[in-house]
């Protein structure tokens, strides 16, 4: 969550910083993920076979973080000018995106590494896997993702704070009863955190662990380096811009509900706390890159369909037409040219000899061959 806290025995420390690297990460990210995201979800959906392995999970991925990304130009406002003018209502709004968009990326990032995983080296028990499972596994993550997050909007409320204007890191904290807070990091903690994080590390380790063996009678190893690839850029994107968060956010907690008394450990976890907060927006950008360098069919479609898009909004080219004009005019300057054959040669430099050619002195033909 972000910070607005105080403690009794510790003074705040100076967090004039936290608006300016709000403000340049969201206007850093905006642009690039819209538009990989955008194109992503375009390719993805129109384009890309169902039968692809993990393109459900990749589409939702793709619409959690294009709802957060549509959320950044609001962010960037308040933490450039410090009001907010559009309602409580559109604040909460966008408070609760930013931590749908984490949970639910969490949790896709995990299903495509298990899909991945149970592809590859349990094929038989794959193979009568159909798309509707995968439709009915992202309801059911929208709808436990969207109910875990509920609370936040009742922790942080701008009812909570001492101005009307106030958003974001600057929204009021409620104070919760030590068994309420516990439950609330527990949950956090271990379902967003530390079981994804686990089943992507095994499923990486497993899948490492086939490609060491060698490929059998129904694998072969590009199909597994491709797999353990993907694995690979799911753990990449968990750990850059997840872990931060998830270790700091214990330490927050205690902060807020002022368990920790040391100072120095109070400063460090409310300065660090805006720095993890922008990590985690970061998968914004990276996830994009999991869908196009992993994913082949992904990269043909896109160059494929990216590229008759792009020629269709350029204005056309008379190259062909002109270049045919060309070739025209230059066949009949040709007709037009007079022949000049073998036996007339004399006749032609005896014209050439009756011509009066001016005399040129020898310093000016010496200068003209030079240059």
């Amino acid at each position: 969550m972000e910070s607005n806290v105080s403690s009794e025995n510790c003074s705040d420390p100076q967090m004039s910083f936290q608006s300016t690297l709000y403000a340049t990460t969201y206007t850093l990210i905006f642009i690039p993920g819209l538009l990989a995201n955008s194109a992503a979800l375009w390719v993805l959906c129109r384009f890309l076979s169902r039968k692809s392995k993990a393109v459900i999970f990749m589409i939702n991925l793709a619409v959690a973080d294009l709802a957060h990304v549509l959320s950044l130009p609001l962010r960037t406002y308040y933490y450039i000018n410090h009001t907010w003018p559009f309602g409580s209502f559109l604040c909460q709004v966008c408070f609760y995106l930013k931590y749908l968009n984490m949970y639910a990326s969490i949790c896709f990032l995990s299903c495509i590494s298990i899909q991945r995983y149970l592809f590859l080296l349990h094929p038989f028990r794959a193979k009568g896997w159909k798309r509707r499972y995968d439709v009915a596994i992202s309801a059911l993550v929208w709808l436990l993702v969207g109910a875990a997050c509920l609370p936040l909007i009742i922790v942080r409320s701008p009812a909570l704070s001492n101005s009307i204007n106030s958003c974001f890191s600057d929204l009021g904290v409620k104070q919760l009863s030590p068994g309420a807070a516990i439950a609330l990091v527990t949950v956090a903690e271990l379902f967003g955190f530390v079981i994804p994080f686990g089943t992507i590390a095994w499923c990486t380790w497993r899948m490492w662990h086939s490609l060491r063996e060698g490929p059998t009678a129904l694998q072969d190893a590009g199909e597994k380096r491709k797999a353990l690839r993907m694995v690979l850029m799911c753990a990449a994107v968990f750990f850059i811009c997840f872990t931060p968060y998830h270790i700091n956010f214990p330490f927050f907690m205690m902060v807020i509900e002022n368990v920790i008394r040391d100072c120095a450990v109070h400063r460090s976890t409310l300065r660090f706390h805006p720095i993890s907060l922008c990590l985690a927006s970061l998968n914004c950008c990276l996830d994009p890159v999991l869908y196009y360098f992993m994913t082949s069919e992904f990269q043909a479609q896109l160059l494929r369909h990216g590229c008759v898009a792009l020629r269709a909004r350029l204005p056309p080219r008379r190259s062909s037409a002109s270049g045919t004009d060309t070739a025209h005019d230059i066949r009949l300057r040709k007709r037009n040219l007079p022949r000049l054959k073998f036996w007339s040669l004399p006749k032609f430099f005896g014209q050439i000899n009756s011509m009066d050619i001016p005399s040129v002195p020898p310093d000016e033909l010496l200068l003209e061959s030079i240059s």
